[in-house]
């Protein structure tokens, strides 16, 4: 009998101790979960969606990019199968930061070694993070208000990049405006919630998530005239891994001097307070997750993903730096597979299977032609689509966060200087406003009662009420 099946109730899912891991196999400590996998199929389109960013940054040809596309999917594994119980992703808010950082180098060797500084730079600061115990610590010791702010702003700026003018919404107005509706109606709506819940055909559907909307995305956007048809070819991809290897990596262009180290340095702390974001979100949403399944221990632990997520960016340094970076989360499908875990054991036995079997799926569709190739035209969509339901999840985690009407207001000015002039900025900002408005109690804040309980939040969440009223504090 496989191990998964023998878990008692309230107890974790069974693993093999590993040092600070917790080491899952599939099928053995996890059941395989089909609608998820079916999910990830598709939803590689996302992880291709990084490809014309690298090519437009560093000149690199398609082959090359899906190269690295293909060994980054292979490390998104390394987070379910060693404990870390999330969907893993890019760090997509700070995308823009990097961009503008690489931008000013010349395109050729000097662009590449920035972004290979870059990289490392991050991955070893991560590292050391996790090591030593520092990241929980982290956690704890950030103001709420400055957390709530971070989290806000990192939605906001996902939203912002998919309506700025010449964004996403402008090249696939209709697509994006029909693909977003549904989604946010199949995955936050309480009468499909209701739906769902008598079983049948919607049932069916909801166990799906967005798999059914990135599929109607492939026929809608070429019936408005905004993407091709699909030029289906059959076959496998085609990675270029021995250009890869030969231009884009320390093995090919060298290792960056140290001044490149010290010149990276602004951008990886930028980066790493939205990377630091991610982290809070992560165990905000496991702990929401945890609250409505008893049945299951989730054993979230800061530290151990900075290992991870850390480990990742610095192989990815060297063997292919990567322009979307190794995040600790991909949001969007975290809460799909979340909000499916939440309907019970039956249809989510572990929190592990539904994240393992995604990222098992993005791994087979992106080796798979006929996957590629059909969702090629659409790439930009499914970019879009993640990072609006991002936003959402982001804005909502964030509010939740605060303790207080002072910490909302913070939260608010650190959200809107995060997006308009950038994280370096943002930061500094809330720890000022927080020092002038909390003084000594900067570490305690305050809490005044007048934020919603997050359990009444929790019951709303699984339809306990309906009486739309908001949920009022213990």
């Amino acid at each position: 009998m496989p191990a998964w099946k023998q878990r008692s109730e309230g107890a974790e899912s069974p693993f093999i101790p590993v040092g600070p891991f917790k080491l899952r196999l599939p099928f053995l400590h996890y059941r395989f979960e089909l609608p998820d996998f079916l999910q990830g199929l598709l939803m590689c389109a996302v992880d291709l969606a990084a490809i014309p960013l690298m090519t437009e940054l560093l000149g690199m040809p398609f082959e090359a990019a899906l190269a690295i596309v293909i060994l980054n999917g292979l490390l998104y594994l390394v987070h379910h199968l060693l404990g870390d119980p999330v969907v893993p992703g890019w760090i997509t808010p700070a995308i823009p930061l990097l961009i503008a950082y690489v931008e000013t180098f010349p395109e050729g060797e000097a662009r590449v070694q920035a972004l290979i500084a870059f990289q490392m730079l991050l991955g070893a600061t991560a590292i050391v993070l996790g090591r030593f115990g520092l990241a929980a610590q982290v956690v704890r010791l950030v103001p709420s208000a400055i957390k709530a702010g971070i989290i806000m702003g990192a939605g906001l700026a996902a939203v912002v990049v998919v309506f700025e003018a010449g964004g996403r919404f402008d090249q696939f107005p209709f697509t994006i405006s029909i693909a977003i509706g549904l989604a946010f109606y199949l995955l936050f709506s309480r009468h499909f919630g209701q739906l769902k819940a008598r079983g049948g055909l919607w049932g069916q559907i909801g166990k799906l998530g967005i798999f059914p909307i990135i599929a109607l995305a492939v026929v809608i956007a070429p019936l408005f005239g905004e993407a091709p048809w699909p030029d289906i070819r059959w076959g496998f991809s085609q990675p270029d891994f021995a250009l890869m290897w030969s231009e884009y990596t320390v093995f090919g262009v060298g290792l960056p001097s140290p001044m490149m180290f010290l010149m990276a340095v602004p951008t990886v702390a930028a980066a790493y307070i939205v990377l630091f974001g991610d982290v809070l979100q992560s165990k905000a949403l496991l702990e929401e997750a945890d609250g409505v399944r008893p049945d299951e221990k989730i054993d979230y632990n800061a530290d151990r993903a900075h290992l991870l997520f850390g480990g990742r960016n610095l192989g990815m340094s060297m063997f292919g730096p990567d322009v979307v970076m190794c995040g600790p989360l991909w949001s969007a499908m975290h809460v799909v597979v979340i909000e499916r875990y939440k309907q019970g054991r039956a249809a989510m036995d572990s929190i592990f299977g539904g994240s393992g079997s995604f990222r098992w799926g993005t791994n087979t569709g992106l080796l798979l032609l006929p996957i590629v190739s059909l969702v090629e035209p659409i790439l930009a969509v499914a970019l879009a689509l993640t990072l609006l339901i991002q936003g959402y999840v982001s804005v909502r985690i964030g509010i939740m966060e605060a303790k207080s009407q002072r910490d909302l207001g913070i939260a608010g000015v650190t959200a809107a200087v995060l997006v308009t002039k950038g994280a370096a900025w943002a930061f500094p900002v809330g720890v000022v406003l927080c020092l002038l408005i909390f003084g000594t109690r900067f570490f305690q804040g305050e809490d005044d009662g007048t934020i919603a309980g997050k359990a009444a939040v929790v019951r709303k969440e699984r339809g306990d009420s309906d009486d739309g009223d908001p949920p009022s504090s213990d």
